[in-house]
């Protein structure tokens, strides 16, 4: 028994489901090919878009790494102390400089008050004896601290002081009247240094806890500075 050819069973099939439609020959050689090219096309779009959709991630990727990189490298190192601040003050104003401590300004120069000492300090900036030009320093224990102050007399408006001591270098407070009067004062604080032990012939010098005071301007020049010895 020879079976009919599949042309001749899929018009039977169409004409039941159609009725008074005349099917026509199905074209099945030339729906295979279509098939076949539609599945190339298929697989031929799939790679292009993937290929488009790793394509962004590849270039981004290098942006998002370049940054960090870059800014790793170019990170400047820090070699100046935090600056310090800078207080202008009127004549007789009280400025609470350290626990227990008070310093003001006049038009003569610096005083200062300290828990031992209530009734007050003063050093003169008009009298002749900073030559015009410098810092000068005073160091004492007040408390568990050390309090550091002093005057500073040159060109230039200070805008930070710089104090380095036997412990390391600290950034202290420039205080100063308006105007330009050629000079101000600065103070800081430390805790309490380790002095060395003295030997008998030491004893009869007294050891600096402070190495240097350097009072800057706003450009980064220096104004007043005072290097001091071990021992004065």
């Amino acid at each position: 028994m020879t079976s009919r050819p599949d042309t001749e069973r899929l018009r039977e099939v169409f004409a039941d489901a159609a009725y008074d439609i005349t099917p026509s020959p199905v074209p099945l050689a030339a729906i295979e090919k279509a098939s076949h090219a539609r599945r190339r096309r298929r697989a031929a779009g799939l790679a292009v878009g993937c290929g488009l959709l790793l394509a962004p991630l590849a270039i981004t990727a290098p942006h998002i790494a370049a940054p960090v990189q870059t800014h790793t490298a170019a990170r400047p190192a820090t070699t100046i102390p935090s600056a310090s601040a800078v207080r202008v003050v009127a004549p007789g104003e009280r400025v609470q400089a350290a626990p227990g401590v008070k310093l003001w300004l006049t038009k003569d120069g610096k005083h200062w008050s300290t828990p031992d000492m209530p009734e007050g300090q003063f050093r003169s900036a008009v009298d002749g004896n900073m030559g015009g030009q410098g810092a000068s320093m005073q160091q004492e224990p007040v408390g568990k601290n050390y309090f550091l102050s002093g005057l500073y007399m040159g060109k230039g408006d200070a805008a930070r002081v710089k104090v380095v001591t036997q412990d390391g270098t600290i950034a202290g407070t420039v205080v100063k009247l308006a105007g330009k009067p050629g000079w101000g004062a600065w103070y800081a604080t430390s805790k309490l240094p380790k002095l060395p032990h003295l030997s008998v012939s030491d004893k009869k010098q007294v050891h600096s806890f402070v190495r240097s005071v350097t009072v800057y301007d706003t450009a980064g020049h220096i104004v007043a500075q005072t290097i001091l010895p071990k021992y004065m």
